[in-house]
């Protein structure tokens, strides 16, 4: 029994000694790594306020200005009686195109082609009259105002004639240009009356374009220069070359009627339609520009924050053309100044800053 108890004593120890060698293996360690964390060098914090910015360099700057026009066509009539007739034939359909001088309407005209064929067989009797009294005088048989009164008796046939003509080419009611055919307003057997709208007719082959300028720029949109300009439906870019302009301003509105002639293939471009054009007014290749929002509004005018070996600088600019994405810089700015461009309300004249990016 003293010897049972003599080998758990011994095992005691055993288990004490080992817990003791371990413990000092893991305070050698943690030791070791505290003085390998101390001795390792800490990583730097930037000094200033985080920006971003650019650094100005000069490029294309073009001015322009939108305005909103109205499409025009190229011609357009509408097409009435001069006559109050019955209409016999409605020759087109609506909305077809049609070539000039194609028949659209025909009002009754009988009573007209029976009087002109009257007024014909009384021309053929003058006629027989007036040379047989001119063979007569000319051997001095008759007297010289019988054969002036069988003269002037022709002519005037002839005139009434020619005026019955007229009034038939009335009932006749053609295309006056090729064009698109609108709505049809009668049908055959209607009585129309003088001024009675029939159709209309409207040929956009080409399309106008109809717009103001104010009175500042009225003598940059010359004759001859081409604007571009998109409409609601579709948002294809069209061109127009400014074909005319007005001899004065509108005392109203103190701005320059315009107008400009588009190509229209497909007919896709219709009268009435707003035109919302860009119009191209001055270029500058060797502008200095930055974008609209680093542009700092203020009660003198606008300015820019600039970085200046790493510190704000304030500096007073004059802007010229805007867009929606960049402005231009007229003085205050120079090639290579570097410009702030983002967390401005944090800055104020002299503060440290340090780049988050340059471009």
């Amino acid at each position: 029994m003293k010897s049972t108890y003599n080998r758990h004593r011994i095992a005691g120890v055993w288990s004490l000694l080992g817990f003791v060698f371990v413990s000092a293996i893991l305070a050698g360690c943690y030791s070791q790594a505290a003085e390998n964390k101390a001795a390792a060098p800490s990583k730097s914090i930037p000094v200033g306020t985080p920006v971003d910015a650019v650094v100005i360099q000069p490029g294309v700057v073009k001015e322009s200005l939108e305005v909103t026009g109205t499409l025009v066509a190229n011609q357009h009539v509408d097409l009435v009686s001069e006559l109050t007739r019955k209409v016999i034939r409605v020759n087109v359909k609506e909305g077809s195109f049609v070539k000039q001088g194609t028949l659209l309407f025909q009002l009754d005209d009988a009573d007209l082609q029976a009087q002109l064929e009257r007024f014909r067989q009384q021309q053929k009797l003058a006629q027989l009259n007036e040379k047989r009294l001119k063979d007569l005088i000319d051997h001095d048989a008759v007297i010289q105002q019988d054969y002036d009164e069988a003269l002037t008796n022709l002519k005037v046939l002839d005139a009434q004639i020619q005026e019955l003509e007229v009034t038939i080419n009335k009932t006749r009611i053609v295309a006056p240009f090729d064009g698109q055919v609108g709505m049809i307003n009668i049908h055959t057997g209607a009585i129309v009356s003088v001024n009675t709208l029939l159709t209309s007719i409207e040929d956009n082959s080409v399309v106008k374009v109809e717009f103001s300028v104010p009175e500042k720029y009225s003598r940059i949109i010359v004759e001859g220069s081409e604007q571009t300009f998109t409409i609601a439906s579709d948002d294809k870019e069209h061109t127009a070359r400014v074909v005319a302009r007005e001899s004065s301003l509108d005392e109203a509105t103190r701005t320059l009627r315009v107008r400009a002639v588009a190509a229209n293939p497909g007919h896709i471009l219709l009268a009435g339609q707003s035109a919302r054009l860009n119009l191209a007014l001055n270029t500058s290749g060797e502008a200095l520009s930055v974008s609209s929002q680093a542009l700092m509004p203020s009660s003198q005018g606008y300015n820019l924050y600039v970085a200046r070996k790493n510190m704000v600088t304030l500096v007073p600019v004059q802007i010229g053309q805007r867009s929606a994405a960049s402005v231009e810089i007229l003085s205050g700015l120079h090639q290579g100044d570097t410009v702030i461009t983002s967390n401005l309300l944090r800055l104020v004249p002299g503060v440290p800053v340090h780049f988050v990016s340059l471009k």
